[in-house]
């Protein structure tokens, strides 16, 4: 009996040092990560999901995701 207290006790201890190592790691990586530009790709990414989220007109829509089309174009002309 005392060797399973035991054992769970060391599961137990692992788990929870799992989880911290976790949360450290999206901590230090948000708190990081929040500086860097986004990448060419992510923000034309970013924009068509807004377009389709916000636009309910054909038109509108397609004007919305041209101008995406051309920021990627700029940002890509940048090098970034």
């Amino acid at each position: 009996m005392e060797g399973s207290r035991r054992g769970w006790s060391t599961f137990g201890m692992l788990f929870i040092l799992a989880i911290a190592v976790a949360a450290g790691y999206y901590t230090y990586k948000g708190i990081l990560g929040a500086d860097e530009a986004p990448s060419c790709e992510s923000a034309l990414s970013y924009c068509m999901k807004s377009c389709r989220r916000t636009t309910t007109e054909a038109p509108a829509a397609q004007a919305c995701q041209q101008a995406c089309q051309r920021d990627q174009a700029a940002c890509e002309r940048r090098g970034r």
